[in-house]
């Protein structure tokens, strides 16, 4: 080979038009005589046509690199990974052939292999040994491969390709990497990314889009090695939406044995769905389908329905009473809707249909602990800057639960904002509708259901202004004005009324903080410290209104609630228990931050608000308790969050009954995650019986832990003690196990009913990697997935 040094031209060709190492593979290379890009006694030979073809790319540079073509480079793999064995690289007749580990780039593919002939114009490579193909986002490999860089068709004996989460590997191998379709014979495709997976869907023909689908022919399924199923022909997807089944095989007291199943679909990307099977020995079979749209700007639709014959409807019902009973024909529908068709325009559906109370309860436990009593409703909502249109319906689908109907209930909300270039700011809300109240239809006496027509409106000015740059005070003023037509139906009593309600009061508050940026702790990890601090004073005045609330239909009533209502209206919005007011809110609120890895993050945060009612009156009617006499002091909120390391946190609420020396309510919870292995959530619950219209108590102290043994094995618990009458009222024990390309989780839990047998469950849950039905962490906040519910 001549090692002729090259001249000063032909230098500077090589730097300025020849596409250097440099380029493609990110390092500085020396000048090398045998370098696979130049044949100097050839250059110099053609050295005039050269010069021409440098003078043409001076004067049409542009065109002449539009033009361009992505070039073959060939390069020793040694050049590339220092420490490798020296290749050696030859020209023969426009081929290159390679030995000892070669490498070819053109454009974004590559290829690299111990041996190979490239050939430079017709893009042609045979490769053979440890052979390794990159283009895009696949990898192909293979002992023996003929590859084109131009036309991007493939051949191989024997390859493996794949991308997560689904692999192949098999014979006769041909494709076009530019169209991605690929054919292939005795091949095998698995989500085991190892060379001997034990999982895998053998077939005698495959055809491989990837990131699309795969078909194949004459497939069977081997499961460690033993054939477990045939298909004729099987075509799944691939990618994030996969078709897969799923089962749930297990045991329970009230189903006695039990397989749920469940086909997870995907059409394209306006739908997707599932179909449920289910068998239960001791209730017979349950199915139904699940549909879901994407319709784009027409917004996204849930279809859920299901069906079970229930051969024993009452055997899982815990003796909870209901005087119709439990049919047998048991079934359930649900519908969701939402979508913004328009700038600011929302549309918003709901239908939950149930063939009786306790079909959630008993074959959805899941969707029972969320909502046990779901509503129905539409409503469409219109924004613009300061308004807000909403219409809204709420007919009664189940007449077993009380049901406010609304049919519509129209809504003007005007937020908050400046009247002209005053210093006053305007606020309204006013409704129309007409309105019905259903009571639950137990098959007993007759409901006293009642009906009437409503139009409210209320409108309030404020005046908000800040005193020595600090003092925030607000003084309001407002009124309300409410028409009912008289009552209809046998629960009808009060005749057509009109309300009138006055309405003022201020508020004042400030925000104060202090920084001491040098304070540490190690315990605390304490890292600088600012302490905020925001009291507020809030008082309300609300005299008699004209038509008092037990002479009115109580459609918009206060309901029970663990949290102190509002004090101020509009925030205050149960319209038809409005009754007189005057009342002193004192809140504070403190904050103490600090710095941790180098975030902000609240150490503690603290608010707690009492009420002062200067003049007692009553207490806002519901259903339960309509009228009962007020104290003088509400109870003492708290509500605190307490984190003394970034991995622990407490959270804390209580209410306090001052007057009568009661704890009303308490819920602590405290969490511990220092790392991935384990984590500890502690937690008491108490809520006092006839307090603010509950008529139960409840006294939990719960505990959840998990603990993860090694990257295999791990576990988690579960306990609820029912602190009032001594019981450990439910008890859930989980293993977990990981089988490299499979999860699987084996849980026993226990419920121990204050009526009825007591409830054993025995249920196994497996998942593929390549496509989990539930995400990390999902079976810590929505345990009933591992029992199917």
């Amino acid at each position: 080979m001549n090692t002729e040094t090259p001249s000063a031209f032909a230098r500077l060709w090589r730097d300025k038009y020849v596409v250097s190492y440099e380029a493609y593979f990110g390092f500085k290379s020396a000048w090398q005589p045998e370098s696979v890009l130049f044949n100097w006694p050839c250059l110099m030979r053609k050295l005039p046509a050269i010069v021409l073809l440098a003078f043409l790319f001076a004067v049409f540079p542009s065109v002449a690199w539009a033009q361009e073509e992505p070039q073959i480079v060939v390069q020793a793999l040694n050049q590339i990974i220092p420490g490798t064995s020296v290749a050696s690289l030859e020209l023969r007749d426009g081929v290159w052939y390679g030995t000892n580990g070669i490498f070819v780039q053109r454009g974004d593919a590559t290829l690299s292999a111990d041996s190979a002939a490239v050939n430079e114009k017709t893009g042609e490579v045979a490769a053979d040994g440890h052979v390794r193909i990159e283009e895009g986002d696949l990898i192909w490999t293979g002992e023996h491969i003929r590859y084109n860089f131009i036309t991007h068709q493939m051949q191989s004996e024997q390859f493996r390709t794949g991308k997560p989460p689904v692999f192949t590997q098999g014979r006769q191998l041909q494709g076009d990497t530019t169209n991605k379709t690929y054919t292939a014979r005795h091949a095998f495709v698995t989500t085991d990314d190892v060379s001997d997976p034990a999982i895998r869907v053998r077939a005698s023909r495959i055809k491989i889009v990837p990131g699309k689908y795969i078909e194949m022919w004459n497939a069977v399924l081997f499961m460690d090695g033993v054939p477990t199923f045939y298909f004729p022909y099987y075509r799944r997807n691939l990618g994030e939406h996969v078709n897969n089944f799923n089962f749930l095989p297990g045991y329970r007291s009230a189903y006695g044995p039990f397989l749920l199943s469940t086909y997870t679909w995907y059409l394209n990307d306006a739908m997707d769905g599932k179909i449920h099977l289910d068998y239960r020995e001791k209730r017979g079979v349950g199915a139904g389908p699940d549909l879901n749209l994407h319709l784009g700007q027409w917004g996204d639709a849930e279809f859920k329905y299901y069906y079970l014959h229930d051969q024993n409807p009452t055997a899982s019902t815990n003796g909870t009473p209901w005087i119709n009973g439990i049919p047998e024909n048991r079934q359930r529908f649900y519908l969701g809707y939402q979508a913004t068709p328009a700038t600011n325009l929302n549309v918003k559906a709901l239908v939950n249909y149930q063939s009786d109370p306790l079909v959630l309860h008993d074959f959805f436990e899941g969707d029972y602990r969320n909502n046990p009593q779901p509503n129905t409703f539409t409503e469409v909502n219109k924004y613009w800057n300061n308004w807000s249109l909403d219409a809204e319906t709420t007919p009664q689908v189940n007449n077993f639960f009380n049901q406010v109907e609304r049919l519509p209930d129209v809504r003007l909300t005007g937020y908050r904002q400046q009247v002209f270039n005053t210093p006053f700011y305007y606020e309204s809300e006013s409704s129309a509708g007409w309105y019905r109240m259903f009571f639950a239809d137990t098959n007993g006496p007759t409901p006293l259901n009642y009906s009437a027509s409503r139009a409210d409106t209320f409108h309030q000015l404020l005046l908000p202004h800040t005193f020595f740059g600090w003092l925030n005070i607000t003084p309001r003023v407002g009124g309300r004005f409410t028409y009912y037509s008289t009552e209809s139906g046998p629960g009808g009593t009060n005749n057509e009324a009109y309300r009138r309600v006055f309405n003022t009061g201020v508020e004042a508050s400030f925000k104060a903080s202090q920084l001491w940026a040098g304070a540490t702790n190690s315990l605390l990890a304490v890292d600088g410290l600012r302490h905020i601090i925001e009291p507020s004073v809030t008082y309300a005045y609300v005299p008699a209104p004209s038509t008092p609330p037990s002479r009115l239909p109580q459609f918009d009533s206060a309901l029970p609630s663990l949290l102190l209502l509002p004090v101020q209206f509009p925030d205050y919005n149960n319209i038809d228990s409005i009754d007189s007011e005057n009342v002193i809110r004192f809140s504070l609120r403190n904050t103490l931050q600090t710095k941790r890895d180098g975030q902000l993050d609240n150490l503690l945060d603290w608010n707690v608000m009492l009420d002062w009612r200067l003049t007692p009156g009553q207490d806002q009617p519901n259903l339960d308790e309509p009228f009962s006499k007020q104290e003088t002091f509400s109870d003492l909120y708290s509500d605190l969050t307490f984190k003394p390391r970034s991995w622990i946190v407490l959270d804390s609420q209580l209410r306090y009954a001052i007057n009568g020396g009661n704890l009303n309510l308490a819920f602590h919870q405290l969490t511990f995650t220092p790392n991935e292995r384990w984590s500890w959530g502690l937690g008491h619950w108490y809520l006092r019986s006839g307090f603010d219209g509950f008529t139960q108590s409840d006294n939990f102290i719960t505990s959840t832990f998990f603990y993860r043994l090694n990257d295999n094995w791990g576990f988690r618990t579960r306990h609820d003690f029912n602190a009032a009458d001594g019981r450990l009222q439910q008890q859930n024990y989980t293993i977990y196990r990981d089988m490299r390309s499979w999860t699987c989780a084996l849980t026993f839990r226990v419920i121990d009913n204050s009526t009825g047998p007591t409830d054993f469950t025995v249920a196994f849950t497996f998942s593929l990697k390549a496509m989990p039905k539930t995400h990390v962490g999902d079976d810590t906040a929505h345990p009933y997935h591992l029992f199917g519910q």
